[in-house]
């Protein structure tokens, strides 16, 4: 394949590529050492060897010119059976003239093989393939087409594909591709002989349905071989004809219509323009033949040329059942075309838009007749997994005009759907437009025939992303990768004797749904995956390598290339242009961290390695911290320190030997192995110790020594999950009744498909572990020990399915949870044990708190809580198993949440959402789990082993007692209360209020607010015996039940203050104060007058008990307070029945209130209430109403009419003692007398310093205003000109006047 320009003949090198050596110039010609019998000189084994070995895989060139990194890894080899019958194959037939063809399906993960006779499927991601291969015989009328030369590239005459039954089941896991139940339908090319396999899983119907075309047939209808076909199928079998002549099948996709039925239709397109359409069922294939023609509105021609159309591809992989169409795409010569195939009720065909490719637009796709093209061949598509991107393979044949020769480019064509567009809106409408500009693969290859260009076949999907790989028909598989502004290109190239390559897939996806890695089919070698890395440090820029098996005119040499290798791996990825894959920007994040490590982290890493290599012999650290120091081996914290590093190399370490070992045999071997990485890793910590790197860690790298430690504890927790996995296994063994079940039934289970889960991951994502047992990988990879979580989290489906009977349920979900329980207590375990060693705790969160694993750790338990929930109907016995577990579960849980917690706090990190989310589930399982401890006690004593002459309350206090533990420990506060109200134990009630003092009073807090919002009021005060601090802050919040605390602790001053407040609060108070109790109606105990004057006489009785030393202020605030409701209860009283009404009597009214009803009253009495209201007020309150006062000095004058006074007094001639006796009524003179008589009593200062009589006095007193006056009221008066010398004397006559000698107002 792909060479520069050079014509060679056809025949010299058709026979260079099949049986001829390698150029003696090409850097893939092997080292000439060979000391191993039957091995190639590369290291790679002949199908007849032994095994598969570690030493296959090793180049004898020396690692240190190539590197391993540019290599591609050995996955597995073949089943048994395969080998088999390959040997014999090739014991039959001229080695390169043994036809054996073969290939792989990425939806179901299988790849087949057929040899001979007999075709051979398995799944190529088992690494335990020779248990699980499946061969189906082919019948003898397959092979009545005559020998095919194996010298043609058309040496693989069948068209193969999978039908999946149970894909839409089984999308749960992107992890474990494990098909069940799958169809095939198998066509020979040439021939046109259709085999089809209903179930290839059904041992019983081995035998296929098989039908047989001809050229001028346009419908036949086959049934299953039987021995008893009929005459006309006879016919029809009898005579294979061969189309070599003519034309050949070119393409074959298969897609289910009724799954449940076995029925598939599968389509198959020719060279020749042809279609043809085969439906598929148990009882036979009906094959029909598709008029393209009738197909395109245009009446043109399909294919248009020979060869054509060449590829069927469906538009997306997978199909749900309840479509009721599909799409997929056809290529020809010059256009995709999209084809609608119908399901029901017919399958008919209908064309949904085209595209040319080839034309005279090049934004359309390729243009041609540009100078120097002769012709372009479209050879092969392919499509995306999302049904977007459309791949076309392109071959250009060109002439180079300056020197006349002819040359071969290979491009890639990218096209995408239009964002926005309507496919299906109109037939003419341009759907697609190019995604990228064309990619030039090789600019100028030689030059090769027609049949060698169309047998080029192109694969999408894999990694790095945006990667592609051409196979060719000669065996060889070159995958392209657009990076850094250029193509490169990375052949995958083994020895001769590992045969061709025959088929590429990907690796299935996983959690971050991207496909993974390229895996290969060989022919002889088995299957080998291609690293994305070695695709990125071993690729080179076309044409300096040759990518096919013949060498390149221009081809440097070895040692030249393997420099550039070497460089290459050290550049820094540059910015692809803005025209590159719209991937690139993901493709740079995967290539920066394939950049290999500085010279100086290697070294660093060295030398520790070699210092504790030489600690394990000798026992001695001499100058081990000041060479690791100098060499700056503390530069770097975290999992990159290299002190992390090498602690997990030790617990990492793939043990060899254990590559012949599988399934339960690996458990037998693990626990040594373990505890050998356990014995090494504490020896490191012993150098740590005595090197004094350990104190240096503490102090500078406190996070590299943390994860140090937690590999310790991983490892701890691995140590006791095999433990447990063997207890398990012969627990099933002895429930089995017998020691002769193989080892896959003795291994089995919850866990067991756990570990396969994990290990199945850790080997996808790692492509050099392919070829390592699940088991191997789970036990081994301990520092990923992550990862059970990850996959209980997002895979827990496919471990315990809903469909299993309920006790399978059960028995599963409880093996899972005494793993994770298993897990972290031997972790926590181990961090007890060594917490001298660790460091200080402060904002580092441990493994086991990270959110992938309490994730995981949540989706069982939830999945037990909801397998309560929804199966009312278990057994006594199934509930008890489901609360020991989910209990033990559960204090992990929460422990896992702590620490969370903990760390984010001494962080300073927000940690509000993390809080509810811990207090939710907290509440959540505790709930759930008292509450079937107490379902557990009403009707499973005899499974409980309880008693019969116990009480339900001790039986519960028995089961309770571990739940109760846990509440403590994460303050459940209200499963604490109700454990200790159902039990009826006041003493357990006052222990845990003793012992979980937490904030806000912890404990004893919830318990009183229980008891108030039940109005248990007594029960609460006699707690408040015992808990006197705690019910003092409490009550706090409840002052109508504080004062009687506070007078039980002999505080009377404090209790005074509660009792005057309570007596002048605005609102009613209530004991409920609006909390939800039994009784839906309040108790208020402060409702009218009365009760507000009963608290005041409680506050000056505490008072006097007090005798504090503000006492005398004290008393004389209470007795104003009286007076102050003494007051309103007369006021309420003065008023007219319809303003009497709207008061009750029982509302306390503020001063405020009093003072304004009286002035609206406009009543001589109330106008003096209202100086009264002003009286027995604070100063304060007078000094901050003045303006009301005021008002009610005004409201005084405008009450007597004191210009009819005034002219009376000139009329009569009034004396002085007239004067005083006509004065003394007025109410400008009794309020001057109550105000500022001798005998006018205020609280705190007077009135004079609010309010004085004369203007001249305000300049002395503490108003400075001096329009704050009675003088000053009394000047703005009307009748002050008149009868001011009047008011002025009632004023001053008042002031002097005792309140004694004041005659009463006349009303």
């Amino acid at each position: 394949m792909f060479s520069p320009g050079m014509k060679r003949s056809n025949l010299s090198s058709r026979k260079e590529r099949n049986l001829g050596p390698p150029v003696p110039a090409s850097p893939i010609t092997p080292v000439a050492h060979n000391s191993i019998a039957n091995r190639p000189s590369t290291g790679t084994p002949a199908p007849w060897a032994t095994r598969l070995s570690v030493l296959a895989r090793t180049s004898p060139v020396n690692k240190s010119e190539t590197g391993n990194d540019v290599k591609p890894v050995y996955v597995g080899e073949f089943p048994q059976v395969v080998r088999d019958e390959q040997a014999c194959l090739l014991g039959k037939h001229i080695p390169g003239d043994a036809c054996i063809s073969g290939g792989m399906d990425k939806e179901t993960c299988l790849s087949w093989i057929i040899c001979g006779n007999k075709l051979f499927i398995w799944n190529y991601l088992s690494p335990v393939a020779s248990k699980n291969c499946i061969v189906l015989e082919l019948p003898s009328i397959a092979l009545e087409d005559g020998h095919i030369s194996g010298t043609s590239y058309h040496s693989s005459s069948w068209l193969v594909s999978v039908v999946n039954w149970d894909s839409p089941r089984r999308e749960s896991s992107k992890v474990v591709h494990s098909c069940i139940s799958a169809g095939l339908v198998m066509c020979n090319t040439r021939t046109r002989t259709v085999f089809y396999w209903p179930d290839i899983y059904d041992r019983g119907g081995s035998m296929p349905t098989v039908t047989m075309l001809s050229p001028d047939e346009s419908e036949v209808t086959s049934s299953p071989i039987n021995g008893k076909s009929t005459a006309n199928r006879q016919r029809q079998l009898s005579r294979p004809m061969s189309f070599v002549g003519s034309s050949s099948l070119n393409s074959l996709i298969a897609s289910a219509v009724l799954a449940g039925q076995h029925v598939c239709v599968a389509l198959a397109c020719g060279s020749n323009d042809e279609m043809w359409k085969f439906y598929c069922t148990p009882n036979g294939v009906q094959c029909s033949k598709v008029n393209l023609s009738s197909l395109d509105s245009d009446n043109g021609q399909f294919g248009g040329s020979k060869g054509y159309p060449r590829s069927l591809v469906w538009r997306f992989s997978h199909c749900s059942p309840e479509d009721s169409s599909r799409q997929f795409f056809l290529l020809t010569d010059h256009e995709i075309h999209c084809l609608s195939l119908t399901f029901h009720p017919d399958l008919d065909i209908s064309k949904v838009w085209s595209h040319e490719i080839v034309g005279t637009d090049g934004d359309l796709g390729i243009k041609k007749d540009l100078a120097g093209q002769k012709r372009i061949w479209a050879l092969d598509l392919q499509v995306d997994g999302y049904g977007k991107v459309i791949t076309v393979l392109v071959a250009t044949f060109c002439k180079d005009r300056v020197s006349s020769s002819n040359y071969t480019q290979y491009s890639l064509l990218t096209m995408q759907y239009k964002s926005g567009g309507n496919a299906a809106s109109d037939m003419h409408e341009r759907v697609l437009e190019k995604k990228a500009p064309i990619q030039v693969i090789v600019p100028k290859a030689r030059v090769e025939d027609e049949d060698f260009l169309f047998s080029m076949r192109l694969r999408v999907g894999g990694k790095p992303l945006g990667s592609v790989v051409i196979l060719s028909g000669d065996g060889t598989a070159t995958v392209s990768h657009y990076y850094a502004n250029s193509t490169r290109l990375y052949q995958f190239d083994l020895p001769y004797d590992a045969g061709k390559v025959l088929d590429v897939s990907v690796l299935p996806s996983t959690d971050d749904g991207e496909d993974g890695a390229w895996v290969v089919l060989t022919e002889k070698a088995g299957i080998w995956t291609i690293p994305e890395k070695a695709v990125v440090l071993g690729g080179v820029e076309p044409p300096e390598r040759s990518l096919s098996r013949k060498g390149s005119s221009n081809e440097r040499s070895g040692q030249e290339e393997r420099r550039n290798l070497t460089f290459a791996g050290n550049i820094a990825p540059r910015r692809v242009s803005s025209e590159a894959w719209d991937s690139a920007d993901r493709q740079r994040t995967a290539m920066a961290g394939f950049t290999r490590r500085s010279i100086h982290d290697e070294e660093s890493e060295a030398l520790l390695g070699q210092l504790f290599h030489d600690f394990l012999l000798t026992e001695q650290v001499d100058g081990s911290f000041e060479k690791l120091q100098h060499s700056g081996a503390f530069e770097r914290d975290g999992e990159t320190s290299v002190f992390s590093r090498i602690s997990k190399s030790i617990i990492d370490t793939l043990p060899k030997h254990w590559t012949t070992t599988r399934g339960a045999e690996i458990l037998a071997m693990t626990h040594n192995q373990l505890m050998d990485k356990q014995q090494k890793h504490e020896k490191f910590l012993q150098f740590l110790a005595l090197s004094k790197c350990h104190e240096e860690l503490c102090s500078k790298q406190r996070q590299s020594l943390q994860t140090i430690l937690e590999h310790g504890e991983k490892l701890a927790g691995v140590i006791q999950l095999r433990e447990l996995q063997n207890i398990i296994s012969q627990n099933r063994s002895k429930t089995a009744g017998s020691m002769h079940f193989s080892s896959e039934t003795q291994i089995s289970g919850a866990l067991w498909d756990l570990i396969q889960l994990i290990g199945e991951k850790a080997r996808r994502n790692t492509v050099l572990l392919m070829d390592r047992d699940n088991a191997e990988v789970f036990y081994s990879k301990v520092s990923d020990l992550e990862e059970v979580f990850c996959c209980l989290d997002k895979h827990l489906k496919y471990i315990i399915s809903e469909e299993q009977p309920v006790e399978a349920q059960v028995q599963k979900s409880c093996e899972l949870a005494d793993a994770i329980v298993s897990i972290i207590r031997n972790a926590l375990l181990y961090r007890d044990e060594h917490h001298m060693w660790y460091p200080p705790p402060e904002g580092l969160t441990p493994w086991y708190s990270q959110s992938l694993v309490r994730n995981g750790m949540w989706k069982v338990a939830s999945f037990m809580l909801q397998l309560l929930k929804d199966t009312s109907g278990l057994d006594i016995s199934a509930k008890s198993e489901v609360y020991t577990h989910l209990e033990m579960l559960t204090e992990v849980i929460l422990e896992a949440y702590a620490g969370a917690i903990t760390a984010k706090v001494d962080r300073g990190e927000e940690h509000k959402v993390l809080l509810d989310e811990y207090w939710k589930w907290r509440d959540s399982l505790l709930e759930s789990l008292y509450q079937l401890a107490k379902d557990l006690v009403e009707g499973g004593r005899q499974v409980l082993n309880l008693g019969a002459n116990e009480s339900d309350e001790e039986c519960l206090r028995k089961l309770s007692s571990t739940l109760l533990s846990i509440a403590k420990t994460h303050e459940a506060y209200n499963t604490m209360w109700t454990i200790c109200c159902d039990l009826n134990d006041s003493l357990l009630l006052r222990n845990l209020m003793h012992d979980s003092m937490g904030p806000k009073g912890g404990f004893s807090y919830f318990v009183f607010e229980q008891l108030y919002k039940k109005r248990q009021f007594s029960r609460l005060l006699r707690l408040g015996e015992e808990f006197q601090d705690e019910l003092s802050i409490f009550l706090k919040q409840h002052r109508g039940l504080l004062w009687l605390h506070e007078l039980f602790l002999h505080q009377f001053s404090s209790a005074s203050e509660t009792l005057h407040g309570l007596a002048l609060s605005q609102d009613e108070i209530s004991l409920s104060e609006g909390e939800e109790v039994e009784d839906p109606e309040p108790t208020i105990w402060i409702a009218t007058l009365s009760d507000r004057k009963c608290l005041l006489n409680l506050s000056k009785i505490a008072t006097m008990a007090g005798k504090c030393a503000d006492y005398e202020t004290k008393m004389s605030r209470i007795e104003a307070d009286l007076k102050l409701l003494k007051l309103q209860e007369e006021i309420v009283k003065c008023l007219p029945a319809d303003e009497g009404q709207e008061y009750d009597g029982q509302r306390l009214l503020r001063p405020e209130e009093l003072i304004e009803l009286c002035l609206k009253a406009e009543n001589p009495e109330l106008a003096l209430r209202a100086f009264d209201a002003f009286a027995w007020s604070s100063s304060s309150f007078r000094r901050s109403h003045r303006n009301l006062l005021e008002e009610c000095w005004k409201n005084a004058v405008d009450l007597d009419d004191w210009g009819q006074l005034y002219q009376a007094s000139k009329d009569e001639g009034w004396s002085d003692e007239e004067t005083l006796r006509q004065l003394r009524h007025t109410v400008l003179f009794q309020a001057s007398s109550r105000c500022y008589g001798p005998q006018g009593e205020t609280i705190e200062d007077g009135f004079e310093e609010v309010f004085p009589l004369r203007k001249h006095d305000s300049e002395v007193s503490a108003v400075k205003d001096s329009n704050y006056s009675v003088e000053a009221v009394l000047i703005q008066h009307k009748d002050f000109p008149d009868a001011g010398k009047l008011m002025l004397t009632a004023v001053m006559l008042g002031s002097a006047s005792e309140q004694n000698d004041i005659e009463p107002r006349e009303s």
